[in-house]
This record gives C-alpha cells, structure tokens and sequence, in this order.
C-alpha cells in the first residue's frame, strides 16, 4: 500500500471510529431497523466522506456525516417510491389498500414534523442533548464529552428538555396529562 492509499484508509477508519456509531444509529432509525439497509447506507456515507477527504475537516465531520446519511436514506426512499411495485388491487375495490402503508408512512411523517417544531421550541443547550441522547443514541458520557460539558450537566439538561418537550407538546395538543 503505498502512502496515498494508507493516508486515505486512515481517514476513513478514523472517521468510522469517532462517527460511524452515531451515523448507524440515526440510520437505523430512519430505516426502522432494518440493519442491513442501515449498514449499506452508513457505507455509502463513507464512501462520499472518502470522496471529500480533500475538504472534510475530522473534527467538524460528524454533522456532514448525519447530513449525507440522511439524504441517501431520503434517496433511497424515493426511488422505492417512484415507481410502485406492479400489484393487483385486492377484491374489496382497494378498500385495504387505500388504508396501508401510505396512510402509516404520512402518520410517521406528521409525528416527525410535530417533533421537530415542538423541538424547534426548546432552548438550544437542551435540544443539543436530547439530538445527542435520543437520536444520535450517545451515552450520556459521550454526550458530555462531545458537547463539553460536565455529565451532571448533560443529565439535568435531559430532564429539563424532556420536560419542556413534553409541555410544548401539550400545549400544540398534541399529547396530555
């Protein structure tokens, strides 16, 4: 392997050290756990990070990472979408049909807007650690040292934005007591 080449796999196995936890996590998420397509697209993503090693800090990867990932499993839901697979309506004039996944997929995706405005509504130290905590699945530990903060910190931010999101929600209606 000539120098080139062991500086790039450097890149790439360090970013996967300090990232590709985080990444497969979010992925996983937005592929409802389905842990192969979250592996191909955490190795897309990668890939892409290998392709931009050029103007790619390591230090200020992790969003651009999230970013990407995100956006190939946006891609990738588009085109399963673009054209349905051909199946027969079933005998009930698409009675059944009409209730399946379409109407789950736009409950999921009002469920994610109403998260994110009521997110939107928090102040931003308690938004960065519940993202941290809940959605990059990071240990409260490494929330802390991510973020620089003491692990006190990051648990009291936990309770409170947790509270607050709950009273923003509240107050849209969208949950009670």
């Amino acid at each position: 392997m000539d120098h080139s080449q062991a500086r790039d796999s450097e890149f790439v196995r360090s970013l996967y050290s300090r990232y590709g936890r985080s990444v497969l996590g979010r992925v996983l998420g937005l592929v409802h756990g389905d842990y192969q397509r979250a592996e191909d697209i955490v190795q897309e993503t990668f890939l892409r990070a290998w392709q931009h090693q050029d103007s790619l800090d390591p230090d200020r990867a992790g969003p651009w990472l999230q970013t990407v990932a995100h956006n190939l499993v946006v891609s990738a839901y588009r085109k399963t979408k673009a054209r349905p697979a051909e199946a027969p309506l079933p005998d009930d004039e698409g009675g059944e049909w009409a209730k399946g996944d379409g109407d789950l997929e736009l409950d999921r995706m009002l469920e994610r807007w109403q998260m994110l405005e009521a997110m939107r509504g928090l102040r931003a130290e308690h938004r960065a650690v519940l993202i941290e905590v809940y959605y990059l699945r990071r240990t409260v530990a490494e929330t802390a040292e991510h973020l620089g903060v003491p692990v006190g910190t990051v648990k009291s931010r936990c309770y409170y934005g947790l509270r607050a999101l709950r009273n923003v929600l509240e107050e849209r209606g969208v949950t009670s007591r």
